[in-house]
């Protein structure tokens, strides 16, 4: 069954423009066109594998860039209707861990202003209960394996280059979380 690019809420401001968002919407309903045609030329190979090995694999190798690319685009954009209150239990566990919210805030930024491509991610290890922030390159490379995403910031430069230079990458973070919503990240947590 095909996968359909979803529907999100998101006001245009001066922070994130209009153009910037339709730019990447855009992007993310082509990793989910991609996702889509990858399966279906996947189907079709393995009607043959002995011949259409090599094509598998590579394919294969693919699946997992598109997959992820929709996956996180649908964590960013669902996680930014909201107004940027910092509160719920979420801030409360992530306080407790880090010291204070805007400890883990800050430990948080500097993952997502790392240089290259790639997405800023607070996880959780639901068995330690541990949270973690981390960098994942691309979008496959560099997940820690079975943890739930909490927030997902993506840092690729198609995310923010209409609206921000890479100079002012802190700016862009700061409209990220001057959006977030707090009880969508809660209930990732919750889930």
């Amino acid at each position: 069954m095909p996968y359909t690019a979803k529907t999100f809420t998101i006001t245009p401001g001066a922070d994130l423009s209009p153009v910037q968002l339709e730019l990447h919407l855009g992007l993310y309903a082509g990793y989910v066109k991609n996702l889509n045609l990858l399966n279906h030329q996947l189907t079709l190979l393995k009607s043959d594998r002995s011949t259409n090995t090599l094509a598998i694999s590579e394919l294969t190798r693919r699946l997992g860039f598109e997959f992820n690319g929709m996956r996180l685009h649908e964590l960013y954009f669902e996680q930014l209707s909201g107004n940027g209150e910092i509160s719920g239990p979420l801030a409360t566990a992530l306080a407790t861990q880090w010291g204070s919210i805007e400890t883990w805030k800050e430990d948080f930024e500097q993952t997502c202003l790392f240089r290259g491509i790639g997405w800023g991610i607070l996880s959780i290890d639901v068995e330690s209960g541990q949270f973690y922030n981390s960098w994942v390159s691309d979008h496959e490379i560099g997940h820690l394996a079975g943890l739930p995403i909490i927030l997902a910031v993506d840092m690729w430069e198609h995310a923010y280059l209409i609206d921000y230079k890479p100079s002012q990458k802190t700016d862009y973070l700061k409209a990220i979380f001057a959006r977030l919503n707090w009880s969508t990240l809660d209930s990732r947590l919750a889930n």
